[in-house]
């Protein structure tokens, strides 16, 4: 199997218990350049709220959007919006990235914002 294949396959399986608890889920993806957040809604599979690094209120607060820095950023705005829609506890969905590195980096600056998961 490919790395990404194998990525899918681990996403799949996370997102099947996910599912099952019914939770809204904290949904990340990252590219070499990027990294984006969303907030999904367990019913009706909607995005409530989302944050990425192309977003021009975080593109001038970071040098380079493809680094640890800028995902601690992504995450700290990400569990802010969260907060004005009403959002506390979701579910981790690192979208089968190992939790490392950036994954890791913007998990813990939600959780720093008041996210719980």
């Amino acid at each position: 199997m490919s790395k990404k294949l194998d990525r899918l396959r681990r996403a799949k399986k996370t997102r099947a218990r996910i599912k099952k608890l019914g939770a809204d889920r904290l949904c990340v993806h990252k590219t070499p350049r990027h990294v984006y957040a969303q907030v999904i809604s367990s019913s009706s599979s909607k995005v409530i709220v989302s944050a990425s690094s192309l977003d021009k209120e975080i593109k001038d607060k970071i040098k380079y959007s493809g680094n640890i820095e800028a995902a601690t950023v992504v995450g700290g705005i990400l569990a802010k919006r969260a907060k004005k829609a009403g959002i506390k506890k979701v579910a981790f969905d690192r979208s089968g990235f190992k939790f490392h590195g950036r994954i890791q980096a913007l998990a813990n600056a939600a959780r720093e914002n008041g996210m719980e998961f």
